[in-house]
């Protein structure tokens, strides 16, 4: 069963056995999705390490796949209740630590669609999936690192800029990258959760 489900696609919660799924998937996404905004040096230095699986949101069950009928991952996305604000797990020698959900703010982390699933409302459903999953987990507020071509859409969420920064590369480069937050009102949390 699926958590949400569209025309030809259906969300669900991803599994140990979808990172091969996302491994293909980052590099088309961000080659395609991030070239109006970086370069082509900057998103092969970024790969792998900034755009890249964080095998801990699929152990805590907080990221999601958008699945098409054959099985095809075209997109995914997720949150976090760790301290990351980013990146894949290949450099983390650590486990990361838990947040504290009355002091510290949730993570939006991961987004990445198929170029050719792009605009058909998938990121928007992995962001309604994830803020409700926040909510439930009693968090009051949520941060994010967004690319340049993620920032519109977590705009219209109603996230806002906090600072804009570079994160630095291999080789000398760096990524330009835009941290966003939202309180969550208390009107938001449903009394099933609060």
């Amino acid at each position: 069963m699926s958590l949400q489900q569209k025309e030809a696609w259906q969300l669900r919660l991803a599994t140990i056995a979808d990172i091969g799924n996302l491994e293909d998937l980052i590099p088309r996404s961000v080659r395609a999705l991030q070239a109006p905004h970086y370069t082509a040096a900057q998103m092969d230095a970024a790969l792998g390490r900034i755009f890249a699986v964080d095998r801990q949101l699929i152990v805590d069950g907080t990221c999601y796949v958008a699945e098409i009928a054959d099985g095809t991952v075209v997109g995914s996305g997720g949150w976090s209740r760790r301290q990351s604000l980013y990146g894949g797990d290949a450099d983390r020698t650590e486990a990361d630590p838990e947040l504290n959900p009355l002091r510290d703010s949730a993570r939006i982390r991961a987004f990445f669609v198929d170029p050719a699933w792009a605009r058909r409302g998938i990121g928007s459903a992995i962001m309604q999936q994830c803020e409700a999953a926040i909510k439930a987990a009693q968090f009051h507020k949520i941060e994010i690192v967004a690319t340049l071509a993620g920032e519109l859409l977590y705009a219209t969420f109603g996230y806002e800029v906090i600072e804009r920064f570079d994160i630095p590369l291999t080789g000398g480069l760096t990524i330009a990258a835009v941290r966003m937050s939202r309180i969550i009102k208390t009107e938001e949390v449903s009394p099933n959760t609060a």
